[in-house]
């Protein structure tokens, strides 16, 4: 195994589009496995509405029978704001290639990431479409087009939108917690 997709976010909460993702990351025919890796705190976010620890539960049950997905806890076990950069080069300690997967709203300030002259070196990324946002061909782009984020599932909680799996749970906790974006 020398090839893996890295998804990156916040989680907050999972939905069928991070699944349609992954699913789509399925059919790559060289990426050898998917690491989903939960952020502690999204660096251009100030908080988080379901603790870490949460977020990885859920994600573990999500994918628990994905055999060629892993749900890494890298970034949440440093209890902090992680840039990607840093991610990406602990798992180039362990894999030789790493396609980054981002969702097309993050293409607007890509190059205001940490280091991203240096990022954009080391991987390929892979973008998931979104909001019929343009999608530059210098990007791979997902066959995925699942109209979905996390912030609009906080705001108008539709159990439909969440993974069959935790689905209860996860509605269950946003709605007695509040969780609507301010």
């Amino acid at each position: 195994m020398d090839t893996i997709a890295l998804f990156g976010g916040s989680f907050d909460p999972p939905h069928i589009g991070h699944e349609a993702i992954v699913k789509a990351l399925s059919e790559f025919k060289d990426i050898d496995k998917v690491i989903i890796v939960p952020t502690f705190l999204n660096p251009f976010k100030s908080k988080f509405y379901a603790l870490s620890s949460l977020r990885m539960k859920w994600l573990k049950e999500i994918f628990s029978e994905n055999e060629n997905v892993e749900i890494s806890d890298y970034e949440v076990i440093q209890e902090k704001q992680v840039p990607t950069i840093k991610t990406v080069k602990h798992f180039l300690k362990s894999y030789k290639k790493i396609y980054l997967v981002i969702g097309a709203d993050n293409l607007a300030s890509l190059h205001m990431w940490n280091r991203y002259d240096e990022l954009k070196t080391l991987v390929t990324f892979v973008i998931a479409p979104r909001d019929n946002i343009e999608i530059s061909k210098e990007f791979l782009t997902l066959d995925v087009y699942e109209k979905v984020s996390s912030t609009k599932v906080r705001e108008d909680m539709q159990i439909s939108k969440l993974p069959k799996k935790c689905a209860k749970e996860i509605y269950n906790f946003y709605k007695e917690n509040h969780c609507k974006t301010e």
